[in-house]
């Protein structure tokens, strides 16, 4: 699992792939956001605009991503 770090919580679902280059654009996160293929603590999600906030685990193709505020 890699751990990043955020300056503020929370920040966007959709950007956080974005910035995390887990996709190649925005509308593509938008895309596989809205097609089921993002977990969020587990669960799917489907919200782009989902706020994440530290403490959270994001998963994306084979990809874990845990959320730390520092």
């Amino acid at each position: 699992m890699r751990e990043i770090t955020i300056s503020k919580e929370p920040i966007e679902l959709n950007k956080l792939l974005k910035f995390e280059a887990l996709v190649a654009s925005g509308g593509e996160a938008n895309r596989v956001i809205s097609e089921g293929l993002v977990r969020v603590n587990g669960e799917v999600e489907t919200r782009k605009r989902k706020k994440i906030v530290g403490g959270d685990v994001v998963e994306f193709a084979d990809e874990k991503i845990s959320v730390q505020l520092g």
